[in-house]
């Protein structure tokens, strides 16, 4: 089988594999991060060595970035960001330093297979290398690329180098007997537990607050009220439907729309009851054809409009027309401007849509550049016409008067729904004490508070149910058997856990998941011991390459 496999990556190395590698990410190599020191401004220095390697040389610089673009889609399947595939390269480039230094031999050809049988891409539903999966990678591969088999395969050995020499500076990782018994009990220990929440918006204590009060909470939360920057423009529009009635198709457009994508337009689903019928293709097309031919025909007219937004938006640059000259260009065009409402860049504006697309374009007008290109928008298209710029600015408390009182009013409301989970709290602590259930217990302590209760089976943080309320994380840390936790406050509700049960596993030596814990931890924490001496390595490399430049 490895020999088949040698046999097949020799003679199918011809593209960039931008799958291949998934599963064997060397972390201590690709850490995200920026470049210090490393910039091109600087024309005047010829070289800058870095292990060996000139960084001020162009056609060097290439060379190492391109094997580390390649080793990088192959390690991960998917791209990465310019930074990060520089920071990328000179940490390759400094753990094949290394691999040098301690004199580690180059990957043979027996190594490269077993690296590629382990890869992830190819495994199958039992965790084993699958040949189908890899004749179906090797199927797809087409002829024409500029990297040649030597290349890959340069690549890929550099990568088992790599590797090896991570295993030998993250060594085998060193673990304290608390941590294991820390991540232990907190993943198996079998709780179980019910709750109780409150809906804060339901939440009435029937508040008021004064005009002072109000006053006082403006002046400490002025920030909460500055209106960020916005733009006003107008905007000449082109709807989609002025353009649907010229449109005709053909059966054959319709269809050719439906094949490109037939997920688009899913069929009708069964009537209730209804027998399984075997898929049709074509009865499949024929239940949603006139779904897909109003698609096409709408498809067809944004286009149309995106166009005539382009021609008017050209004809404006094309006829130098100026601030002064506007409307006298749009009433010889026929084409009249609407105001849209101020708008911040966050939020389009809602005459288009609340488009954010359109929202950037219009950030990016001013006196000078006062027109957009033509601009889909989700009704059509449209061509900004710059009005004004408006910076932020802190509003006058009389502009803002009713929202400062409605937000002092909540403030204070949601002050008093953190009081009411200290009372039911403790409430609830004292009526289980007294021998009630949890749900009479807590009924009594909430007064006339409605209260929604909730119990789960027995679980473990590990398999945790999945309508598990994320209220209960963090009451769990801390929540012994029998008690009842403070009440977690989020936007919408109040929550309070009640531990029925708790049963703190086996946290001995002794426990076969103790050894399986440790076995674990070692591995993380001697991996991020290699990073930080990889990146320290890489940090000292650039400050000395950049000092003997100068």
């Amino acid at each position: 089988m490895i020999s088949w496999i040698q046999r097949t990556f020799q003679h199918h190395f011809r593209l960039i594999f931008a799958i291949l590698l998934v599963g064997m990410v060397i972390p201590f190599i690709f850490t995200i991060g920026s470049t210090p020191g490393i910039g091109r401004a600087d024309h005047k220095t010829a070289s800058r060595d870095f292990f060996g390697h000139n960084l001020m040389s162009q056609e060097e610089d290439r060379r190492l970035m391109d094997d580390a673009h390649l080793s990088a889609e192959l390690q991960t399947g998917s791209s990465a960001s310019a930074d990060q595939i520089q920071y990328f390269m000179l940490q390759r480039e400094t753990a094949l330093h290394l691999a040098d230094e301690l004199h580690l031999p180059e990957a043979s050809p027996t190594e490269v297979s077993e690296f590629i049988k382990g890869l992830r891409i190819f495994a199958g539903p039992d965790g084993q290398f699958d040949n189908s999966k890899y004749e179906l990678f090797r199927s797809s591969l087409k002829p024409s690329s500029g990297l040649s088999q030597g290349d890959i395969y340069r690549v890929l050995s550099d990568d088992v180098r790599m590797a090896k020499l991570q295993r030998l500076m993250a060594g085998p990782g060193y673990v304290m007997p608390i941590d294991v018994k820390e991540v232990l009990s907190k993943g198996d220990t079998t709780w179980t537990i019910s709750t109780a929440s409150v809906d804060y918006a339901g939440f009435d204590p029937s508040l008021t607050v004064s005009d002072a009060e109000v006053t006082k909470f403006f002046a400490d939360n002025t920030f909460r009220y500055t209106v960020a920057p916005r733009v006003s423009v107008d905007a000449v529009v082109f709807p989609t439907a002025a353009y649907t009635a010229g449109i005709t198709v053909t059966e054959a457009d319709v269809r050719q729309l439906y094949d490109s994508n037939p997920a688009r337009f899913p069929k009708p689903a069964p009537a209730k009851g209804a027998p399984t019928v075997k898929s049709d293709p074509a009865a499949d097309f024929a239940a949603v054809e006139p779904q897909v031919r109003q698609a096409l025909i709408g498809d067809l007219a944004k286009r149309a409009a995106v166009k005539a937004a382009s021609d008017l938006a050209y004809a404006l640059y094309d006829g130098k027309v100026t601030p002064a000259s506007l409307d006298g260009f749009l009433a010889a065009h026929k084409a009249v401007p609407q105001h849209l409402a101020p708008f911040t860049s966050d939020a389009g504006p809602a005459e288009l849509g609340g488009s954010r697309e359109v929202a950037t374009a219009a950030f990016e007008l001013n006196a000078t550049r006062f027109y957009s290109e033509g601009l889909p928008t989700p009704v059509g298209a449209a061509v900004l016409l710059w009005k004004q710029s408006l910076p932020a600015h802190d509003p006058a408390f009389a502009e803002v008067r009713d929202k400062v009182r409605a937000d002092a009013l909540d403030n204070k409301k949601r002050l008093r729904f953190v009081e009411f989970g200290r009372t039911l709290q403790a409430g609830t602590e004292r009526g289980l004490k007294a021998g009630l259930t949890f749900e009479k217990a807590a009924a009594a302590a909430a007064g006339g508070e409605k209260l929604s209760f909730k119990s789960y089976p027995a679980f473990t943080v590990r398999q945790q149910p999945k309508d598990l309320d994320p209220a209960v994380f963090g009451a769990l840390d801390t929540l012994a058997k029998g008690g009842v936790s403070a009440m977690d406050v989020a936007a919408d509700k109040g929550v309070i856990v009640y531990a029925a049960d708790k049963q703190v596993p086996d946290v001995t030596a002794s426990n076969a998941r103790y050894q399986q814990i440790r076995l674990q931890l070692a591995s993380s924490f001697a991996q991020a011991d290699a990073s930080s001496e990889m990146r320290e390595i890489v940090d000292d490399e650039l400050k000395r390459s950049e000092s003997a430049a100068k």
